[in-house]
C-alpha cells in the first residue's frame, strides 16, 4: 500500500509522542506500507521541520535522510495546476496520482476535496492507524 504523508503529519509526530502521527512514524520501514516522496515534498518537509525549536538541524536531517532511504521517489510534472483550493497542495496530489498511492494522510482533509474521483483516499492519521492495525480499534 503506497501512501503520501502530508507535512502536517510529520509536524504533529515531532510535536507529541502521544498521537496517531507519532505511531505512524514508528511504523516507517516495517513493511506495512510504502511511503512515496518527491523532491518538492522533501523540500517542504525540510523547510517546515527546520522551523522547530528544540529539535536540532542534525536530528531533522537524519530523520529526513531515513525517510528518503525507505521511501520510493517519483518525479512529478505539475500537469493539473491548479486543481485544489490551496495550490500549495497540488504537488501532494500529483505525487499521489503519479505514484499510484492509495492514500494521502493529512490533517487537512478539506484541502483535498474531489481527489476521490482520481481513486485516491484522503484520511487522517487516526484513520490510517486503523487501517494498519484493524484489531486495535
Amino acid at each position: 500500500m503506497k501512501v503520501v504523508l502530508d507535512t502536517n503529519i510529520l509536524v504533529s509526530a515531532l510535536k507529541s509522542s502521544n498521537g496517531a502521527s507519532y505511531q505512524i512514524m514508528k511504523h516507517l520501514g516495517d513493511g506495512k506500507f510504502e511511503v512515496v516522496i518527491s523532491v518538492p515534498l522533501v523540500m517542504e518537509y525540510e523547510d517546515v521541520l527546520k522551523r522547530f525549536s528544540g529539535i536540532s538541524e542534525k536530528e531533522i536531517e537524519g530523520f529526513l535522510d531515513y525517510i528518503c532511504y525507505i521511501a520510493e521517489s517519483f518525479k512529478i510534472y505539475f500537469l493539473w495546476r491548479p486543481f485544489l483550493k490551496d495550490v500549495k497542495d497540488d504537488h501532494v496530489l500529483e505525487l499521489a496520482f503519479t505514484s499510484g498511492a492509495e492514500y494521502i494522510v493529512t490533517y487537512n482533509k478539506k484541502d483535498f476535496n474531489n481527489v476521490q474521483q482520481l481513486g485516491i483516499k484522503v484520511i487522517d492519521a487516526k484513520e490510517f492507524l486503523q487501517i494498519l492495525n484493524p484489531l486495535n480499534q
